[in-house]
This record gives structure tokens, C-alpha cells and sequence, in this order.
């Protein structure tokens, strides 16, 4: 399955390390994912890569029945049509890993199947068996808030005084010593709240998309995207409000990310945020650069969406374009389907869904023990419960089938990502439609556009991104049936050039935490082979180490970005995205939006 080396990777990608300090100190790239943000100053090795959600007190703590997640809009129960294509592809990843079909007896099974709770973690395997403590929901005393970690620090919110507090002192003067509620919690904090607690949990993006519903208004969206990333420009960036306009900010969005979308972020980071300027990059590009090879397709494995592109010579080309509504939290939440059904879950009360400590557990069973191979993988393991009010238990058990979760990136009936549907569309009627009377309008020349990003009707320049999703005022497909190997191939064979067909098929990128899975490598290679038309001239495919934390690549391909100050036509200022970009009279529409689509492209052209 090995091809010859690619000699545009073997090429030195590295930019010399005084760059980075002279160019890029007041720099901040913010990779903005579903279910994380990696965010960090451009010159740092690598971004703190931080939960992307938000708890917020509640105060109608009384009412019946109350949220806990903002954005649960889904029952979480599977119904019978997806239990059996579950369990059929269950059976049919059984027969190429050669282990025992679904409710196939072992004979002679040497493990028992019992589970004994331990009150002492292994001291050898303490790392994959983190206890995830309760987040302390007051604030700290002055006096407390000494010598702590970045993620544990205090917040310098608004707090309310809990209503024990209120009423031990008979409602009168509020008690300055009795303790408050923090108004708001953000990151892993926040998914470590007991169900007891008066929060919230709200996640303002949600596969690929805005998470915008019925139960989750826009507005609410929007503040609670700003709340989170200025939590981490004040408490772990140590950037103040006041400093801001010292900064600029490089985005590095998904493919998934509509125009709109792209606008609404790029208004919280210029306007809410008060950055002096930012410039946003698509994340398939940025990773090409992250890794040093021009020509690539990435396979973007994120814990909510994997997407497909191929990028030829920095270019990334629209049309071949793939998004599939699975990643890494479906595969968890598939582990645990695995050892419930083959009973080897303890008997706790473990809901991914509506505990998200549960499921920071279950991410952490999946990347210590998931992998890919033939034949039986099994492991011992402790499991940690939380009940409510209650410290977390500990129960040793045994974990079976750990290399069938992970397969089915590639037979998605076995994930059921259905649990969380995509957000639905209909919030663009809210507003008049963007490119109605913008795209095909011949408007002045402003005078701060080059010649490559000015769009007059007659010269008609953008017409290379005629495809581009950007562009799109419809919503972008998404294909939620076919794997992953069948994905990489169909966009491979999308570009219709045997040549960079071949090239791209020797030139995988896996990136996104789930591509750390061990042996993941090796099923891409064999199934995306497989899955290659038999009347197709390829015989060869190849999965390219990646020089860096698959995890991370694509925030440090926007770091280079900005080191080498790529398309500077297209940094839009504060001042000029507030005067200019926003039609106050139309509802914050936004009336140059030939500007912001050329923009995250502009690098054709440079």
C-alpha cells in the first residue's frame, strides 16, 4: 500500500524560530471546533485546547422539570429500525476483525464477568484512570485565591449569592462572607458540574454548525461563544480587555462554517472581543500548512464532525468537499453501547447525555484503551460513577471489544449519531437573505481592497469559487450514510485528474484527535483500497505521518499563516469591519459580502 515518498513533504516546512517571536507575540489563533476550541498565542509550541461549553446558573432552579443541558433536543433513545442496522454492522465488523459475532456465546471464556468496585486506583495505570472530581460552583475568598492552576482559577464574573446564604440572613443585607455562585462556568468546569447544582450546560456549536434552536435562540448562541473565548483571553491568555486592541486574532473555522456563521464569529472577535484585526482561514488549508505539504487530502477526524478535502498546491478545492456527522464522542458513546450489551458495564447510571462528566470519562476510556486490530482486544479497567450529591466510586472491570467502536468510523449505522441532529436552518429567515442583493450588485471600489479581492460585476474575478461552500446561500450537504474510506475515496476521485488522483491518494493527512487511535493508520490504508473502484488506474494509497499532534496541526497551520503573513489584503481592521461591514439599518446585515467571501481565500490570488 506504500508509494514513493512525496517530494513536497520531505521538504523543510519549519519557519525560523526568532519569526515567531518578532511577528507573532501579539497574535492569537483560535481554531474554533465543535465540542473544543484550541486557542493560544502563535508563538507557543502548542494551543490550549479547552471544552468549547459554557454552564450558567440557573434561577429557576424550582421550576419542574429543569434543564440541565441547554441543548439536549433529541430523545436519546435509539429506535428499533437503528438497533438493528447497529447490530448488523456490529456483525459485520465482527467478521473482519474475526472476533464473535454480536450474540454469539464464547465457549470457555477465562474472564468472569463480574465487576468488583475498588477503592484505590492502580498506582501503574493512574493516568487512564483519572477520577474527574465536582467543580466547586462558588467563588473563592480573596484569601483562597492563591497558587492555583490556570483551569481551576477563579472567574472574574458577576457571582449571586446562594439562596441558603440569602436566607440565613433573613433576606436582609446580603452576608459578604457567606459563599456565591459563580454566574457562570466555562470548559471542563463546566462539564463537571453536579446535576444537584443550580447550571445549565450549554454548547453553542454542535456539529460543525451554530447550535442555534428553538430552545437555544442565536442571541444566546452568540454570548455565550463570546463569554467562553474571553474567559480564556482573561484567565488563561492573560490578555485583559484593556490590552485587546494590542492583538489580533487568526481564525482557523471548519468547512461546515456557513457565511453567515463565519460573520457572526468574526463580529464577536472584532466588535465583542475588541481585537484590532483578524483574518479567518479555512481549517483544510491551514492544516496543509501545519504539516509542510502543499498537496494533500486532509481527513479531518474531530469529536463531532470528520470532514474531507483536498488541497492541491494551497488550494483548497471546494468541490471535493465531504462532511460526515460522526466523530470521536460517537465513538464513545459507542463503547459503552459495546460493554452494556456484552454486560461487562458496571450497574451504574452512566448518561452521556445528560451527565457530560460521564461523557469526559468515556472520552478517556475510549483514547486509552480503543484500538484497532484482528482478533479479540480486551483490557482491565476501572469505571468511575457519579451520582448526584455523591463522590465518585471506582469499579474495576473488564472491557471487551475495544477495537469495534472505533470501526465504525467506517460502518456509521454502528455509531447512531442521530442521538444529536444537526441544528436546523430555518434561523436564516430571521434575517433577509445575505447575498440576495449583494453578489450580483456591481459596487464602488472601496479603496482598502487590492485589485485580487475587488468583485464589479463585470470582471467577474471570484468565478474559480463558483463551488465554493462558502458561497452557498443553501445548506451544505452533508452525507450521513457512507464511512470514512468511502468518503476519502469519493473525494479523491471527485478531482478527475488521474495524476493528482494519484498523488493525493499517496499524500492522506489523518488529523483530529481521533487520529491518534492506534491502528487507525493501517484500516485507512486497507479499507480506503478497498473502497477505490476496481475501473480506476489506482493501486496504491498512503497515510502521511503527521509531523506534529494530529490534534493540533490545523491551529499551527494558522500560526504559520500568520508568521508569514499570508494574504495580508485580508486582515479586516476593527474600526473598518464596524463602519463598513454592518448595515445598522438592515438588521445587522451585512452589505459587502463579496468582501468576506474573497477573504478567506485570498491567497489565490496572493
Amino acid at each position: 500500500m506504500g508509494c514513493a515518498p512525496n517530494t513536497d513533504y520531505s521538504k523543510s516546512s519549519a519557519i525560523p524560530s526568532h519569526l515567531f517571536g518578532d511577528r507573532n507575540s501579539n497574535l492569537v489563533v483560535i481554531n474554533s471546533g465543535s465540542a473544543n476550541v484550541r486557542i493560544g498565542l502563535a508563538h507557543q509550541d502548542a494551543p490550549f485546547n479547552i471544552p468549547h461549553c459554557i454552564a450558567r446558573r440557573t434561577t429557576g432552579a424550582n421550576q419542574s422539570p429543569r434543564r440541565n443541558v441547554q441543548d439536549q433536543m433529541l430523545n436519546s433513545q435509539v429506535t428499533t429500525a437503528q438497533h438493528v442496522e447497529r447490530e448488523n454492522a456490529y456483525d459485520n465488523i465482527a467478521s473482519l476483525l474475526k472476533i464473535p459475532f454480536l450474540d454469539e456465546e464464547v465457549v470457555n471464556n477465562s474472564h468472569p464477568r463480574k465487576m468488583g468496585r475498588v477503592d484505590v486506583l492502580s498506582q501503574q495505570n493512574n493516568k487512564k484512570e483519572v477520577v474527574f472530581p465536582w467543580t466547586d460552583v462558588y467563588e473563592k475568598s480573596p484569601s483562597s485565591e492563591t497558587s492555583v492552576a490556570p483551569e481551576s482559577s477563579s472567574h472574574e464574573h458577576a457571582t449571586i449569592e446562594s439562596p441558603s446564604a440569602q436566607e440565613s440572613n433573613g433576606g436582609d443585607k446580603p452576608n459578604s462572607s457567606a459563599p456565591k455562585y459563580k454566574e457562570y462556568i466555562c470548559g471542563e468546569e463546566a462539564m463537571r458540574i453536579s446535576p444537584t447544582e443550580p447550571y445549565c450546560l450549554r454548547r453553542p456549536i454542535r456539529r460543525g454548525h451554530l447550535n442555534i434552536s428553538q430552545h437555544y435562540p442565536m442571541q444566546q448562541v452568540l454570548e455565550d461563544i463570546q463569554a467562553i473565548w474571553d474567559w480564556i483571553l482573561i484567565d488563561i491568555l492573560h490578555i485583559p480587555h484593556n490590552e485587546r486592541n494590542m492583538y489580533s486574532a487568526l481564525i482557523v473555522v471548519p468547512e461546515t462554517c456557513d457565511n453567515r456563521e463565519i460573520k457572526e464569529i468574526l463580529s464577536i472577535v472584532l466588535r465583542d472581543l475588541r481585537f484590532s484585526s483578524a483574518v479567518v482561514h479555512q481549517e483544510g488549508l491551514a492544516a496543509v500548512f501545519g504539516n509542510g505539504l502543499p498537496t494533500a487530502c486532509i481527513v479531518n477526524i474531530g469529536a463531532q464532525v470528520t470532514s474531507v478535502i483536498c488541497v492541491e498546491d494551497g488550494v483548497a478545492l471546494p468541490h471535493t468537499q465531504i462532511t460526515l456527522r460522526f466523530g470521536g464522542e460517537d465513538v464513545s458513546r459507542c463503547l459503552l453501547w459495546t460493554q452494556r450489551h456484552h454486560q461487562t458495564w458496571p450497574p451504574i447510571r452512566t448518561d452521556s447525555l445528560a451527565k457530560p462528566i460521564d461523557l469526559l470519562m468515556l472520552n478517556r476510556l475510549k483514547e486509552s484503551y480503543c484500538q484497532i486490530y484482528e482478533g479479540e482486544v480486551e483490557a482491565f479497567g476501572v469505571v468511575h460513577s457519579y451520582e448526584d450529591g455523591l463522590p465518585p466510586g471506582s469499579h474495576k472491570t473488564r472491557l471487551t471489544a475495544l477495537n469495534v467502536a472505533p470501526m465504525g468510523l467506517f460502518y456509521p449505522a454502528l455509531l447512531v449519531p442521530d442521538v444529536y441532529p444537526p441544528p436546523p436552518r430555518t434561523w436564516f429567515k430571521d434575517y433577509e437573505d445575505m447575498l440576495e442583493d449583494t453578489w450580483h450588485i456591481d459596487f464602488p471600489r472601496r479603496p482598502d481592497v487590492s485589485d485580487g479581492l475587488y468583485s464589479g460585476i463585470n470582471s467577474n474575478p471570484l468565478q474559480m469559487w463558483d463551488n465554493y461552500p462558502y458561497m452557498s446561500i443553501q445548506p451544505k450537504k452533508e452525507d450521513n450514510i457512507i464511512g470514512l474510506a468511502d468518503a476519502i475515496s469519493k473525494s479523491i476521485l471527485s478531482t478527475g485528474r488521474i495524476d493528482l488522483q494519484r498523488k493525493l491518494f499517496c499524500s492522506m493527512q489523518l488529523i483530529g484527535g481521533v487520529a491518534l487511535t492506534t491502528g487507525l493508520i493501517s484500516a485507512v490504508e486497507e479499507r480506503v483500497l478497498h473502497a477505490i473502484p476496481s475501473n480506476e488506474a489506482i493501486d496504491t494509497v498512503e497515510v502521511l505521518q503527521s509531523r506534529t499532534n494530529p490534534l493540533f496541526v490545523a491551529w499551527r497551520g494558522g500560526a504559520i499563516l500568520g508568521v508569514i503573513d499570508y494574504g495580508r489584503e485580508a486582515w479586516i481592521h476593527r474600526e473598518d469591519w464596524i463602519r463598513n461591514g454592518i448595515h445598522i439599518a438592515g438588521g445587522r446585515k451585512y452589505k459587502d459580502s463579496y468582501y468576506l467571501q474573497a477573504q478567506p481565500m485570498c491567497y489565490i490570488n496572493s
